[in-house]
């Protein structure tokens, strides 16, 4: 496996790829301090970024610190829902009226979310709920918009918790029994969707299964049903099928939480789980060898999610060159990033239609596979959103309660380097930086005067602007 050496560092702390890392100490904690680049990489990939007074004040830290300070979340019980959510379950909207709020109450909660990301107490917990909307997806249902929030609520509750349990919590949740027709799955009628899904995609996938493993769990999984208007579920016994059925090798009278065990008693069960964390959190299509030391770390804690992220978090493959901007952000990471690298406490009316046209429509994945990502999200039409997005927002009023564009020097060449030091972390490209020098020094021409008091706050926008349509900006 070719990583870096932990010996052969910079000056950002980030691990060089000089020599071959021993498989058995990709996982081994990195003791540096981190500096400047390796803490503002924790926090893009531990949250959606961090202002730079965010990224001096872990530059002090050591991994191990940094890790545990985020680690540190609020109870899930004692965040309040959108108030919004709470007038709309109170009104008496029937009909059209009832499907018009309940759209606007879904906008109302995306904004909260959006917040919470933004601003909130705990980023690494918000960025676990996120990994686990796209992972055990389901979509919206406006007319009962408790349901959407619900799930949102119970993935925040486990987002370091067990997995195991999350997913025996979520087979049953309402938003999910709606979107895979798990509550039309009766004992007269098994209906397979879930039963499927549930392997392929959310806990074994392709090729670890049969179609009669397929068949079996779904009629494990009859029974439960929907109370939409009390955004419930509860187990009906007498649409249960209560005979014996084979699933996975093994025979029993199983339900569906006999379906669950019996899936994380699989050997690719961690495998797939470890996988999808260090795509998640590391980089793309990590080595087979890595899957198996993260897999055995999952299954050392039967599958408590919290050690196993603490110690991705302080590993040294994290904090190595091949994990570093590895990964393309997503249009969320994006938004927020740059809303955080601004120094902006809150979201504006733009966000939610960029994230739109970016491809990331918050509780609305186009598929029960979630948004593909990676490479995915930088197409022509993309990259188009991206930027419109940033004009609207170095262009608007929002910008005026930034303190970030203050303070910066008035020569072209000294502004040029803060700028991209503060947005890049140093990591422009010569002829980003060459952009940057030329534009804040006038760009040789009369139209485009040097950086002065005068055309100081339009300058120093221009230049962020140019910093973050970067690529290295794209890359978390």
């Amino acid at each position: 496996m070719q990583m870096a050496a932990q010996t052969h560092t910079d000056v950002g702390g980030i691990l060089r790829p000089q020599g071959h890392l021993d498989v058995a100490t990709a996982l081994a904690p990195y003791e540096a301090a981190l500096g400047e680049r390796a803490a503002a990489h924790l926090l893009r990939r531990a949250g959606f970024g961090g202002t730079p007074d965010d990224v001096r004040r872990f530059a002090a830290m050591t991994a191990r610190e940094a890790v545990a300070q985020l680690m540190k979340f609020p109870s899930a019980q004692s965040i309040a829902p959108p108030q919004a959510l709470a007038d709309f379950e109170q009104g008496s909207y029937t009909g059209k009226a009832r499907g018009r709020e309940g759209r606007r109450t879904v906008v109302a909660m995306q904004e909260w979310w959006l917040d919470r990301m933004l601003s909130g107490p705990a980023p690494l917990q918000e960025k676990m709920t996120l990994y686990f909307h796209g992972h055990f997806t389901s979509r919206a249902t406006p007319r009962f918009a408790w349901i959407t929030y619900n799930q949102n609520a119970l993935f925040r509750r486990y987002a370091l918790g067990n997995l195991r349990e999350l997913t025996r919590e979520v087979s049953k949740d309402p938003a999910m029994l709606l979107y895979l027709n798990g509550a039309q799955n009766v004992a007269a009628h098994p209906n397979e969707n879930y039963a499927r899904e549930l392997m392929e995609l959310f806990t074994l996938g392709v090729d670890a299964y049969g179609e009669r493993d397929v068949r079996e769990s779904a009629r494990a999984w009859t029974g439960w049903q929907v109370n939409r208007r009390a955004g419930t579920s509860a187990f009906d016994a007498s649409l249960h099928d209560d005979g014996q059925k084979t699933f996975l090798g093994r025979t029993g009278n199983f339900t569906g939480d006999d379906i669950v065990n019996l899936i994380f008693e699989q050997p690719q069960c961690a495998r797939f789980f470890a996988a999808s964390l260090l795509n998640w959190f590391v980089y793309n299509d990590p080595e087979p060898e890595l899957v198996e030391r993260v897999a055995a770390q999952l299954r050392a804690h039967d599958f408590e999610l919290s050690p196993v992220v603490a110690t991705i978090l302080r590993s040294n493959v994290f904090y190595s060159e091949r994990a570093y901007r590895a990964l393309v952000k997503s249009p969320v990471e994006f938004v927020i990033g740059t809303y955080k690298t601004l120094g902006l406490s809150s979201v504006d009316a733009g966000a939610l239609p960029a994230l739109v046209q970016m491809g990331q429509h918050l509780f609305y994945p186009p598929s029960v596979a979630g948004w593909p990502g990676g490479q995915n999200w930088i197409t022509s039409g993309t990259m188009i959103a991206r930027q419109n997005f940033l004009t609207q927002l170095l262009g608007s009023q929002t910008l005026e309660n930034s303190s970030w564009l203050r303070g910066l020097p008035l020569s072209a060449s000294a502004a040029a380097n803060d700028v991209a030091q503060r947005i890049l972390q140093g990591d422009a490209a010569p002829a980003t930086l060459a952009q940057l020098n030329g534009y804040l020094a006038g760009a040789g021409t009369a139209a485009l005067a040097a950086l002065s008091t005068e055309n100081y706050d339009q300058r120093i926008r221009g230049a962020a602007n140019l910093a973050m349509a970067s690529p290295a900006y794209q890359l978390n």
